[in-house]
């Protein structure tokens, strides 16, 4: 199942806005906000397809009967540019397990590349709900390749994918590889991927928007 916030009308489409402004993209401290903002709002969507179970709660004046969740979630990103988004998802699951993997786009000499993956801290996944977050869905390598890496922290239960603009490219390939349990969340979806497999319009290079350039 996929779920685009674009296509309903909310603040989410504000601050989707205001990430894609190359002015605005100037403060990278709003753009960072903007990251966490829409994190923040994909937590909560996906916290409405998740297990409650019914808990009594005492007040200064009596108990009241509420929903709580039955689980936490495990909590993944890609590093770097999917920090923000990561904590913008844990100050909603603030008491969820975390992960963290490196993957990065490994350039040859003839302008091809390929995705590599080198580090990976993660607590058992097994039996759990996994939401995997990084910020651009341009080819769906580095998403698929870091689900498969995270295997080996067992088999997650269902597997929520949380990106904030995806090429349609990209969406294609995630779906076409994820297994039956996973929902795709994203804020919106551009039909255009470059050569160099950059979302266009998309906004630029997260990372190094949020953090400064890199060599």
């Amino acid at each position: 199942m996929v779920h685009i916030l674009h296509n309903t009308n909310s603040i989410a489409n504000v601050f989707l806005a205001e990430l894609r402004d190359q002015e605005i993209q100037k403060d990278s401290l709003r753009f960072r906000r903007n990251l966490e903002r829409l994190g923040e709002i994909m937590a909560y969507e996906i916290s409405k397809t998740l297990e409650f179970k019914s808990t009594e709660v005492t007040t200064p004046l009596g108990v009241a009967e509420t929903n709580l969740l039955a689980e936490q979630p495990v909590i993944a990103t890609i590093l770097r540019a999917g920090l923000p988004v990561h904590q913008g998802i844990l100050n909603v699951f603030d008491r969820a397990e975390n992960a963290f993997v490196s993957a990065y786009r490994k350039h040859h000499k003839d302008g091809s590349f390929e995705i590599k993956v080198e580090y990976l801290s993660s607590p058992s996944l097994e039996d759990k709900v996994l939401i995997l977050c990084d910020p651009m869905l341009a080819t769906g390598q580095s998403m698929y390749l870091t689900y498969k890496a995270m295997l080996a922290m067992g088999k997650p239960k269902h597997v929520h994918i949380v990106s904030l603009i995806s090429s349609m490219e990209g969406l294609d390939y995630v779906k076409s590889r994820f297994p039956e349990n996973t929902t795709i969340w994203l804020g919106a979806v551009d039909d255009e991927l470059t050569v160099k497999s950059y979302i266009v319009p998309g906004l630029g290079d997260a990372g190094d928007l949020a953090y400064g350039t890199k060599k």
